[in-house]
C-alpha cells in the first residue's frame, strides 16, 4: 500500500504550456495533491531547483510535510519553516569551482537556502528564463568569488548552452569528483539549456528521500517515486513503486518498466500524466483528461 509520494517537479508537475501547467501545475493536479495530503498521504516535492522555487506550490496545495530542494542539499518543512537538513559547500571549494567555471566563461549561479546570486557581467537571456522558472529575481553582484565569504552556499549551478558545453563542464569538474557531486536537469521553457547541480559529495535526491522516510515514518517500500529524467532514478530506485512520465527519457522508462507491477509509465506532462500514474496505483479513482 502506498503511503507516500516523492514527486519531481519540472516535467512531472510543471510543464511548458502557459496557463495550463506553467508556471504552476495544472489546477486539477493541485487539487489532487491537496486531497491526498488531507487523507494523510505524504506528498513530498523533489527538485534540483532552488528550494524557494517550490514554496508557492507547497502553500497552495497545503503540503504540510517535508520536501527536497537544491538537488538534495536542503530537506525542509516549508509550511512550518523548519529546515531538517542543510548541506553547505566549503568556502574554499566553492571559490575553486567558481574560478574554473568563470575562467571558461560559463554562466554560473550560486544558491543559499533562500536566494541565488549571479555576476552582473553574466546577465543574459539565461537570467530571464531562469528567474521565470524560479519565481524569483536573482541578487546581482559584481563578483561571486568575493560574495562567497558572506554566504552559506548549498549549490553551485553552471548552465550549459548545449551538449558540447555540458561535456566541457563535466570534464572541468572531474578534478572535484572526490569532494563534490554533479547532477543535471532541464526545463521545457529553457531548452536547449541544461542546468548543472553541484553539491557536496554524497548529497543527492536519494539521500534526501531516505531522510523523508526516516522523518515521516513511511518506509521507502511504501513510497511511490515519479520523475521524467534519468537522474530521477537516483531517488525512484529506492522507492517501492516507480512512475515515469510519458515525456520521460527512454532510459528512465526502461528502468521503471523492469519493476513490473510496481512500475508504470504514464501519459505526458501535457496530458496530466502524473494523475494517470496515481490512478494506476489506486491513489485516485478517476480524473478528467
Amino acid at each position: 500500500m502506498i503511503k507516500g509520494l516523492i514527486l519531481d517537479v519540472d516535467g512531472v508537475l510543471v510543464g511548458g504550456k502557459k496557463g495550463y501547467n506553467w508556471p504552476l501545475p495544472n489546477i486539477q493536479i493541485m487539487d489532487v495533491l491537496k486531497q491526498l495530503r488531507h487523507r494523510g498521504i505524504v506528498v513530498s516535492l523533489c527538485t534540483g531547483k532552488g528550494t524557494f522555487a517550490i514554496n508557492k506550490i507547497v502553500r497552495l496545495a497545503h503540503l504540510d510535510n517535508i520536501h527536497i530542494g537544491d538537488g538534495g542539499a536542503i530537506v525542509v518543512d516549508i509550511l512550518n519553516n523548519k529546515i531538517i537538513e542543510q548541506h553547505t559547500i566549503a568556502m574554499n571549494k566553492t571559490i575553486e569551482v567558481l574560478k574554473i567555471l568563470l575562467d571558461h566563461n560559463i554562466y554560473t549561479e550560486l544558491y543559499t537556502q533562500d536566494g541565488y546570486y549571479i555576476q552582473k557581467n553574466q546577465i543574459s537571456d539565461k537570467t530571464e528564463k531562469h528567474k521565470a522558472i524560479l519565481y524569483r529575481e536573482p541578487v546581482i553582484i559584481e563578483s561571486l568569488i568575493k560574495k562567497v565569504q558572506q554566504l552559506n552556499i548549498v549549490k553551485i549551478m553552471p548552465v550549459a548552452n548545449d551538449e558540447n558545453q555540458k561535456q566541457e563542464i563535466i570534464d572541468l569538474f572531474k578534478q572535484f569528483n572526490n569532494e563534490l557531486s554533479l547532477q543535471w536537469g532541464t526545463h521545457q521553457t529553457a531548452l536547449p539549456y541544461q542546468f548543472g547541480i553541484i553539491t557536496i559529495k554524497g548529497i543527492s535526491k536519494k539521500q534526501a528521500a531516505q531522510t523523508i522516510s526516516k522523518q515521516t515514518g513511511v518506509p521507502l517500500g511504501e513510497m511511490l517515486g515519479v520523475g521524467d529524467g534519468l537522474t530521477d532514478w537516483n531517488f525512484i530506485e529506492i522507492c517501492g513503486y516507480a512512475g515515469a512520465m510519458g515525456n520521460a527519457s527512454q532510459d528512465l522508462k526502461d528502468k521503471v518498466i523492469i519493476r513490473g507491477e510496481q512500475g508504470y509509465v504514464g501519459k505526458s506532462i501535457d496530458e496530466n500524466g502524473v494523475l494517470d500514474i496515481l490512478k494506476h496505483f489506486g491513489l485516485i479513482e478517476s480524473y478528467k483528461d
